[in-house]
Protein backbone atom coordinates (compact mmCIF):
# COMPACT_ATOMS: atom_id res chain seq x y z
CA UNK A 1 0.00 0.00 0.00
CA UNK A 2 1.30 3.47 -0.87
CA UNK A 3 1.87 6.48 1.56
CA UNK A 4 -0.60 9.09 1.78
CA UNK A 5 1.48 12.18 1.63
CA UNK A 6 4.79 10.73 0.54
CA UNK A 7 5.68 9.69 -3.14
CA UNK A 8 6.88 6.32 -2.12
CA UNK A 9 5.44 2.74 -1.02
CA UNK A 10 4.71 1.88 2.62
CA UNK A 11 5.70 -1.22 4.24
CA UNK A 12 2.90 -4.07 4.77
CA UNK A 13 1.62 -4.24 8.13
CA UNK A 14 0.64 -7.96 9.52
CA UNK A 15 -2.69 -9.34 9.45
CA UNK A 16 -4.50 -11.01 11.98
CA UNK A 17 -5.53 -14.29 11.92
CA UNK A 18 -8.98 -15.55 11.09
CA UNK A 19 -10.68 -17.63 13.21
CA UNK A 20 -13.99 -19.33 12.04
CA UNK A 21 -15.21 -19.96 15.76
CA UNK A 22 -13.87 -18.93 19.40
CA UNK A 23 -10.28 -20.63 19.94
CA UNK A 24 -10.10 -23.71 22.59
CA UNK A 25 -7.24 -21.87 24.34
CA UNK A 26 -9.35 -18.80 25.55
CA UNK A 27 -9.82 -18.96 29.17
CA UNK A 28 -12.64 -16.54 29.70
CA UNK A 29 -16.36 -16.64 28.80
CA UNK A 30 -18.08 -14.17 26.87
CA UNK A 31 -19.78 -12.31 29.91
CA UNK A 32 -16.58 -12.16 31.55
CA UNK A 33 -14.58 -10.58 28.63
CA UNK A 34 -18.04 -8.14 28.15
CA UNK A 35 -17.37 -6.73 31.97
CA UNK A 36 -14.01 -6.81 31.31
CA UNK A 37 -14.09 -4.45 28.31
CA UNK A 38 -16.73 -1.89 30.43
CA UNK A 39 -14.83 -1.93 33.84
CA UNK A 40 -11.41 -1.38 31.44
CA UNK A 41 -13.65 1.61 29.73
CA UNK A 42 -14.57 3.27 33.03
CA UNK A 43 -10.99 3.13 34.10
CA UNK A 44 -9.67 5.73 31.33
CA UNK A 45 -8.96 3.52 28.50
CA UNK A 46 -9.27 3.77 24.63
CA UNK A 47 -10.72 0.84 22.91
CA UNK A 48 -7.87 0.47 21.23
CA UNK A 49 -6.05 -0.11 24.70
CA UNK A 50 -8.66 -1.87 25.47
CA UNK A 51 -7.80 -4.59 22.77
CA UNK A 52 -3.90 -4.42 23.53
CA UNK A 53 -4.93 -5.11 27.13
CA UNK A 54 -7.16 -8.10 26.74
CA UNK A 55 -4.73 -9.57 24.16
CA UNK A 56 -1.40 -9.12 26.13
CA UNK A 57 -3.12 -9.70 29.85
CA UNK A 58 -6.41 -11.97 29.51
CA UNK A 59 -5.33 -14.15 26.44
CA UNK A 60 -8.18 -12.86 24.18
CA UNK A 61 -6.88 -12.30 20.48
CA UNK A 62 -9.62 -10.52 19.67
CA UNK A 63 -13.28 -9.94 20.42
CA UNK A 64 -14.33 -9.72 17.08
CA UNK A 65 -13.65 -13.48 16.48
CA UNK A 66 -14.54 -14.35 20.21
CA UNK A 67 -17.79 -12.65 20.49
CA UNK A 68 -18.44 -11.68 17.17
CA UNK A 69 -19.02 -7.73 17.85
CA UNK A 70 -16.50 -4.97 18.34
CA UNK A 71 -15.28 -2.97 21.70
CA UNK A 72 -17.21 -0.17 20.18
CA UNK A 73 -20.32 -2.33 19.62
CA UNK A 74 -20.16 -3.78 22.78
CA UNK A 75 -19.73 -0.40 25.06
CA UNK A 76 -22.74 0.83 22.61
CA UNK A 77 -25.09 -1.55 24.14
CA UNK A 78 -24.30 -0.75 27.71
CA UNK A 79 -24.72 2.48 27.05
CA UNK A 80 -21.25 3.80 27.28
CA UNK A 81 -20.54 5.91 24.15
CA UNK A 82 -17.21 7.95 22.77
CA UNK A 83 -18.60 11.84 22.07
CA UNK A 84 -15.98 11.33 18.75
CA UNK A 85 -14.51 8.63 17.15
CA UNK A 86 -10.90 7.32 18.51
CA UNK A 87 -9.07 7.94 15.24
CA UNK A 88 -10.45 11.82 15.26
CA UNK A 89 -9.89 12.40 18.72
CA UNK A 90 -6.26 11.07 18.31
CA UNK A 91 -5.84 12.97 15.61
CA UNK A 92 -7.34 16.22 17.05
CA UNK A 93 -5.06 15.87 19.92
CA UNK A 94 -1.79 15.62 17.56
CA UNK A 95 -3.24 18.68 15.71
CA UNK A 96 -3.42 20.97 19.38
CA UNK A 97 -0.12 19.92 20.12
CA UNK A 98 1.38 20.92 16.58
CA UNK A 99 -0.41 24.50 16.89
CA UNK A 100 1.09 25.30 20.30
CA UNK A 101 4.28 24.24 19.05
CA UNK A 102 3.82 26.99 16.18
CA UNK A 103 2.98 29.43 18.49
CA UNK A 104 6.15 29.24 20.11
CA UNK A 105 8.53 28.13 17.23
CA UNK A 106 7.39 30.45 13.95
CA UNK A 107 9.61 29.74 11.68
CA UNK A 108 9.85 25.99 11.84
CA UNK A 109 8.69 24.94 8.40
CA UNK A 110 8.71 21.05 9.13
CA UNK A 111 6.24 20.84 11.57
CA UNK A 112 3.77 23.68 10.09
CA UNK A 113 3.90 20.93 6.80
CA UNK A 114 3.01 17.88 9.29
CA UNK A 115 -0.11 20.39 10.64
CA UNK A 116 -1.41 20.99 7.09
CA UNK A 117 -1.24 17.12 6.53
CA UNK A 118 -2.90 15.78 10.16
CA UNK A 119 -5.56 18.82 8.99
CA UNK A 120 -5.97 17.23 5.68
CA UNK A 121 -6.60 13.62 7.25
CA UNK A 122 -9.04 15.19 9.88
CA UNK A 123 -11.10 16.97 6.86
CA UNK A 124 -11.26 13.54 5.02
CA UNK A 125 -12.11 11.92 8.09
CA UNK A 126 -14.99 13.91 9.22
CA UNK A 127 -16.23 14.00 5.80
CA UNK A 128 -16.51 10.20 5.69
CA UNK A 129 -17.59 10.58 9.27
CA UNK A 130 -20.86 12.91 8.78
CA UNK A 131 -21.87 10.89 5.58
CA UNK A 132 -22.07 8.21 7.85
CA UNK A 133 -24.10 9.96 10.24
CA UNK A 134 -21.58 9.33 13.28
CA UNK A 135 -20.81 12.61 13.33
CA UNK A 136 -23.89 15.50 13.12
CA UNK A 137 -23.65 18.05 9.60
CA UNK A 138 -23.13 20.93 11.69
CA UNK A 139 -19.93 19.82 13.23
CA UNK A 140 -16.57 21.68 11.67
CA UNK A 141 -13.08 21.75 12.54
CA UNK A 142 -11.07 24.44 13.78
CA UNK A 143 -8.21 24.76 15.81
CA UNK A 144 -9.94 26.37 18.83
CA UNK A 145 -12.84 24.31 18.65
CA UNK A 146 -10.45 21.10 18.53
CA UNK A 147 -8.21 22.40 21.38
CA UNK A 148 -11.57 22.50 23.80
CA UNK A 149 -12.53 19.36 22.80
CA UNK A 150 -9.20 17.12 23.30
CA UNK A 151 -8.80 19.27 26.76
Amino acid sequence: MARMHARRKGSSGSTQVLYEKKPDWVPMKDKEIEELIVSLYKEGNSSSRIGIILRDQHGVPGTKTVMKKKITKILEENGLKHKLPEDLESLLKRAVKMHTHLKENHKDLHNKRQLQLTEAKIRRLVKYYKRNGLLPDTWKYTASSAKLLVE
